[in-house]
């Protein structure tokens, strides 16, 4: 299922959110209401950690991660590295990046086999990517634009993408990640997807904001719902571009 939530008014929901097959990180600081969302969803099967990062609630832009680890900038407090680490399950690596483009939600997007990364990222920093996260990486940019995680959003079963990303990239993104993806809005129109969106392979969330068409799109690509993307889809994806050109 896809569901629409805010974080105190905000839409932003995957800057202040990261969703993974294995745990959940939630900002500090949200209405209960936030919160009860996603522990209502998730209280059975994985873990909802209320987390700051180098004090921040912007969580979800700052970190990244799948069901094997999880990646947290170099200015992440000590305090908060334990209780991130006492609070996920034990399978789950946490790490430590020293990387210039700090704020590591915004430049890599991944799953649990396959990541997208920002074209200048070290070489350091792909070597713990692929060691930490366990997947293949691939330096991308999505229609043109070097934030690939901004831009890109994606699970095990699908993924969502900036909507003026060409049909070759398309083609070409889909078959380096192995999965559909389909080129897409949320939070009525918005190109940041990134930051709208957080999904995992039988969930997503949603601003607000996000149109009914939008979430139809959201939860046929990421087989949500049980339908797989089909004609409608194109539609959709078609009326949606027109109506923002």
């Amino acid at each position: 299922m896809a569901f629409r939530v805010q974080f105190e008014n905000n839409n932003e929901i995957g800057v202040f959110a990261k969703l993974t097959n294995a745990y959940c990180l939630v900002a500090i600081g949200g209405s209960e209401n936030f919160y009860s969302t996603f522990e209502g969803d998730f209280a059975d099967t994985i873990p909802v950690v209320h987390a700051s990062l180098a004090g921040c609630r912007i969580i979800g832009r700052m970190c990244v991660g799948n069901k094997n680890g999880l990646l947290v900038p170099n200015t992440t407090f000590d305090t908060e590295l334990q209780h991130i680490r006492n609070a996920l399950p034990d399978s789950v690596k946490v790490q430590r990046v020293e990387e210039r483009l700090s704020a590591l939600g915004n430049v890599i997007a991944c799953n649990d086999y396959v990541a997208l990364v920002h074209p200048d990222l070290d070489r350091e920093t792909e070597e713990i990517i692929a060691d930490t996260l366990k997947v293949e990486v691939f330096r991308q940019t999505v229609a043109n634009n070097v934030l690939v995680g901004s831009y890109c959003v994606l699970s095990n079963q699908g993924g969502l993408v900036h909507p003026n990303t060409s049909v070759v990239d398309l083609e070409e993104l889909s078959s380096l990640l192995q999965v559909p993806l389909v080129a897409g809005t949320v939070n009525r129109g918005s190109e940041v997807v990134g930051a709208g969106l957080v999904v995992n392979d039988w969930t997503a969330f949603a601003g607000m904001d996000t149109t009914s068409t939008e979430l139809s799109v959201i939860e046929s690509v990421f087989k949500l719902s049980g339908a797989a993307p089909s004609s409608i889809t194109s539609k959709m994806r078609a009326s949606i571009i027109e109506s923002m050109s």
